[in-house]
């Protein structure tokens, strides 16, 4: 079942780059007592993700900070590596977490997997943001297959 907004985040865990290498970070650390941007992308380094989605809340991480939010993440079925790698690539440094979800196991646990196999992608997570207070969904957008804007900074910004 797809979560939805008015539901619970689902306990988990992902992986980041920290200073001496890969670590974890729980969503109680993540989302307890906090309002948190998470936005999904299919792949890391891929071209509308590059090109697009990561670059908007990298854009507006002041705006979002200034609407109150704690933390602006960016969730990929990725590696952590592949993660870090991207994250520096595109110059997030604090202004967005760069969350791997190495085996998919959190974006199913969302019920917002997407079968890549015919492109060769496997397991992925579909192209999605959340606004999230407290643990509490309070805006979900799960973009189409193909499209982009709806999960877009701009579009979270404005349900803020």
């Amino acid at each position: 079942m797809t979560i939805a907004v008015g539901d619970r985040m689902p306990s988990g865990e992902f992986g980041v780059m920290g200073a001496d290498g890969p670590e974890k970070v729980t969503t109680d650390a993540l989302l307890s007592g906090k309002k948190v941007v998470l936005f999904s992308v299919p792949g890391a380094f891929t071209p509308t993700c590059s090109a697009k989605h990561l670059p908007g809340f990298i854009d507006h991480a002041d705006a979002f900070h200034a609407k109150g939010v704690d933390t602006i993440a960016c969730l990929a079925v990725n590696d952590v590596f592949v993660m870090s790698a991207w994250g520096q690539s595109a110059g997030v440094g604090d202004k967005v977490l760069m969350l791997a979800d190495g085996n998919g196991t959190y974006t199913k646990a969302l019920g917002l997997e997407l079968d890549g196999t015919g492109f060769g992608l496997g397991t992925r997570g579909q192209r999605f943001s959340l606004i999230v207070d407290n643990g509490v969904v309070t805006a979900l957008n799960i973009e189409p297959a193909g499209a982009f804007g709806v999960s877009s900074a701009e579009s979270a910004l404005a349900q803020l």
